[in-house]
């Protein structure tokens, strides 16, 4: 990713994600690209920049003005495809709370789209 001076978060929490959401990111940063920069379906101007060690979420109509960010993931001793991930949540936006689970969501069936259509792609 480009370098980015991160600005002061409104808050911080600890969030697990899904292992299926955390997996396809995964599997697309692998076969698709990264960094890998994602519209989010559902949310006007909502894309998230995908790399190996931070998921961006910006406002691609105000600049890509960051919204809120998914770091720290805990996956230095995973030893299993199936169980959350535990990651650090940062909200930026003072809205950001309010989509931070449905753009997941979303993220995850654009992914989940892109992959299978490489995959026929490839047959």
């Amino acid at each position: 990713m480009r370098d980015w001076l991160k600005p002061t978060a409104l808050r911080t929490m600890p969030k697990s994600i899904e292992a299926s959401i955390y997996n396809h990111v995964r599997l697309a940063l692998r076969r698709l690209d990264s960094p890998l920069r994602v519209a989010v379906p559902g949310h006007r101007g909502l894309e998230i920049i995908l790399d190996d060690h931070i998921w961006l979420c910006v406002d691609a109509n105000a600049d890509d003005q960051p919204v809120m960010a998914w770091l720290d993931f805990g996956v230095h001793h995973r030893d299993n495809l199936h169980e959350p991930v535990s990651c650090t949540l940062e909200l930026y936006h003072r809205s950001a709370g309010l989509v931070m689970g449905s753009a997941l969501d979303s993220l995850d069936e654009s992914l989940v789209d892109q992959l299978k259509h490489v995959h026929a792609q490839e047959q």
